[in-house]
């Protein structure tokens, strides 16, 4: 009985496999992985770029006048024709108190005012420039639709970095494992340095991946829903619906999209009494111990519950507050504590993601991670060219036996089970393989290489 031929030995029908998917994979989603990552790692030194480009806004003279907080309100509206819905009291006398305002039509602008004289001090669009750059990042600038994406994206690195290291595992070669050989100009230095990258940074890219699905537009919103109704996610919200929430950074993301009514529960009160006015909260939730800065989101209308959000870079101090809008008395005061364990995971992987969690150093391991991507990217862009056929797209030769692809089962079934987005995307992807393989002569496959 004769030997198989190399090409197809069940190892090398394997291996046809995992290239021919990571080839696919990555060029269906490095474009928009790489845009992930660029507006990702900027997004990282946020607070510092803030810090360069809006100075004069954000900073002030300190001064022993203290304008209270309806005067900042009354300030941003009249200067910018809007309602404000949010604001952030300063935590330090040489800075200046943040709000957004939306305009007649929808517009939201951040406002910036001098909290000791109620000076505007100036405007820009919602967030600014790293707002912006936030909304690139998610996708979310493009729309719902869009958004969506990032599932997919997400989903399909972790597919690259699984069949990537699949690909690197050392077969009896002595170079190119953790090391880059030969010259700039040949394809077997950027062969390796792809390799070695996607080896050292694949653990921060899946986790990247895996830590950025909670503000999928699909996956994010259902997984935020299952734990809540099964007691694993956010605390259940004693009352529903009444105040502004136009920042998702200013809550948890357990608590995102929860909002309180404070008129629920208050039937024994006087309906004639006056709502609070936002002197007055301010000063309770100051006299409640909520470290400034805070986001209070403002009520949609007189009487209803106010919100205050103390969001820290260490996740196991975040606190938000509910304040009833007749009386000031709390509501609930919701911290980590309170989260389910679901909740509470979630939570510290954003926190991480964000770089936020363990200071500088958890910046610069996320910030690695980007630069991987970018790495991986352009190495992979560099090998494609050096081995093109002339006039053809190249892709890896399909197995010669579908049977083959069975091996990849092990890395694309349980992200089609916990990720349906990306499950319908991979199930896209291999049915349009096998439909190529049948139009498409195997001769002219095998010349693909």
């Amino acid at each position: 009985m004769t030997n198989p031929a190399p090409s197809e030995r069940p190892a090398d029908e394997i291996y046809r496999a995992f290239w021919r998917w990571h080839f696919y994979a990555g060029l269906l989603v490095l474009p928009v992985l790489m845009l992930m990552a660029l507006t990702g790692g900027l997004y990282l030194f946020k607070t510092e770029i803030s810090e360069v480009l809006y100075r004069p806004l954000l900073t002030t003279q300190q001064s022993a006048a203290h304008a209270p907080p309806s005067a900042w309100i009354a300030s941003a509206e009249r200067g910018l024709g809007g309602k404000v819905l949010q604001l952030v009291p300063p935590a330090r006398p040489d800075r200046s108190v943040q709000m957004l305002v939306q305009r007649p039509g929808g517009e939201t602008l951040s406002a910036y005012v001098d909290p000791h004289d109620a000076r505007l001090l100036g405007s820009t669009p919602q967030g600014g420039v790293m707002g912006t750059i936030k909304r690139l990042h998610s996708l979310d600038l493009f729309g719902t639709v869009a958004n969506w994406l990032v599932e997919v994206v997400a989903g399909w690195a972790i597919v690259l970095v699984a069949t990537g290291v699949f690909l690197w595992w050392p077969r009896g070669q002595s170079g190119g494992v953790v090391t880059v050989r030969g010259p700039l100009r040949k394809r077997v230095f950027w062969r390796d340095l792809h390799a070695v990258t996607g080896l050292f940074a694949g653990a921060v890219i899946v986790f990247l991946a895996a830590t950025g699905m909670p503000w999928s537009a699909f996956w994010g919103q259902e997984v935020r829903k299952i734990t809540t109704e099964a007691g694993l996610g956010r605390p259940t919200p004693p009352t529903g619906g009444g105040h502004h929430a136009v920042n998702a950074e200013a809550v948890p993301w357990a608590l995102q999209g929860k909002t309180m009514d404070g008129m629920d529960g208050m039937q024994d009160m006087d309906h004639a009494m006056a709502p609070l006015g936002v002197d007055d909260i301010v000063a309770r939730v100051d006299a409640a111990g909520l470290p400034r800065p805070y986001a209070l989101s403002l009520p949609k209308a007189p009487g209803k519950a106010w919100s205050a959000a103390f969001m820290p870079d260490r996740i196991e101090s975040t606190r938000t507050l509910y304040l009833d809008g007749l009386t000031g008395r709390p509501l609930a005061d919701i911290g980590y504590a309170d989260f389910g364990p679901a909740a509470k995971a979630i939570e510290w992987g954003v926190a991480v993601h964000q770089g936020q969690q363990f200071g500088l150093a958890n910046k610069l391991v996320m910030l690695a991670g980007c630069v991987a991507v970018w790495l991986l990217g352009l190495s992979a862009v560099v090998m494609w060219w050096k081995r093109r056929p002339r006039g053809r797209l190249a892709a890896p030769p399909a197995p010669a036996d579908r049977r083959a692809y069975g091996g990849l089962a092990p890395v694309v079934v349980p992200l089609a089970l916990l990720y349906p987005l990306v499950g319908a995307s991979l199930l896209a992807v291999l049915t349009l393989d096998i439909a190529l393989r049948r139009l498409i002569p195997t001769a002219r496959l095998k010349t693909e290489v």
